[in-house]
């Protein structure tokens, strides 16, 4: 009896470490927050627009308030027709006066175009973390200025090749500790390694990103957070 009471709560304890929540109801922005000029939604996916009559002074985002993640495996559908978006985590709200949706942090890029979509970018947090097809170890020098070890995993142009422009693709991001992996359509595109523990993040918010500039437009569904 003992040994079976041991073994339910075993697994209880797993079943509840890598549960799955749903962050997006599919209906209606309950639990995120963001500026309502530029999101809604729309045929069951969060969409992110600015247009010529409404741009946005300076990047804004859609920010999850379910609370800070420290370890996490997040995975979502993401669709960008112009422009270009990304997705925080591990981040924080910028200090200082603003309108609360100015977001900074580790930032899974995505773009309409062929170059960024899959890197690893510091939003106001020390910029290109690391490139597609680069495995990154981030450290900094006695001065304390940062230092990047990067070491080619995979060709960049292939990896783009396997991202569908203007139609749906699927991201997943790992977080363990201080080592990241961002995956597109089960391809990995950048692996990150941070050891600058200056700067580093343990913990921190999950966002949506529309980026300033010309008109742009980006959906996401089926945000899923284990």
């Amino acid at each position: 009896m003992k040994i079976s009471k041991i073994i339910l709560s075993s697994l209880f304890l797993i079943s509840s470490i890598f549960a799955e929540k749903k962050l997006f109801d599919g209906k209606s922005l309950k639990g995120w927050d963001g500026d309502p000029k530029f999101w809604s939604v729309k045929d069951g996916a969060i969409v992110g627009q600015t247009t010529k009559e409404t741009p946005t002074k300076g990047n804004t985002f859609l920010i999850w308030k379910g609370g800070e993640i420290a370890d996490f495996d997040l995975s979502l559908e993401y669709k960008i027709d112009t422009g270009n978006s990304g997705i925080q985590y591990r981040s924080f709200i910028k200090p200082g006066k603003q309108d609360g949706w100015r977001i900074s942090g580790y930032q899974a890029d995505l773009e309409s175009g062929d170059r960024f979509s899959g890197i690893c970018y510091g939003e106001g947090f020390r910029g290109i973390l690391s490139m597609r097809g680069m495995k990154t170890t981030l450290s900094t020098d006695s001065k304390g200025k940062l230092k990047k070890d990067e070491k080619q995993f995979g060709d960049s142009a292939e990896i783009g090749n396997k991202i569908n422009k203007g139609d749906w693709n699927k991201y997943r991001i790992t977080a363990k500790g201080y080592h990241f992996n961002q995956y597109i359509n089960g391809v990995k595109t950048t692996e990150l390694i941070d050891n600058d523990e200056k700067t580093r993040r343990k913990d921190g918010l999950i966002a949506l990103q529309l980026h300033a500039g010309k008109p742009m437009k980006v959906y996401f569904k089926n945000i899923v957070l284990k």
